[in-house]
């Protein structure tokens, strides 16, 4: 059986990429893109920082931040688009 060290880091963050707009629900400007893991699998949403209001919510990849394997897809997929 394999064992794995434990995490130095108590929390997992992903980077959130900026996103020009304003939130509909608070009006701050803070938006931002990311991937969502939830009991349907990955997506990508864009949410306001301030008050976690969801302006969209898109399918992800099927391996979420890894990438799909298949040929032409995702960020790891090691295939040529």
């Amino acid at each position: 059986m394999r064992t794995f060290p434990r995490p130095a880091t108590p929390t997992v963050t992903v980077r959130r990429e900026p996103v020009a707009g304003s939130c509909p629900a608070c009006g701050a400007s803070e938006l931002a893109a990311y991937p969502v893991l939830s009991e349907r699998g990955w997506w990508r949403v864009v949410k306001c920082q301030r008050c976690l209001h969801a302006l969209s919510r898109e399918p992800g990849p099927l391996l979420g931040v890894l990438g799909d394997p298949r040929p032409g897809g995702g960020a790891a997929g090691g295939g040529q688009s």
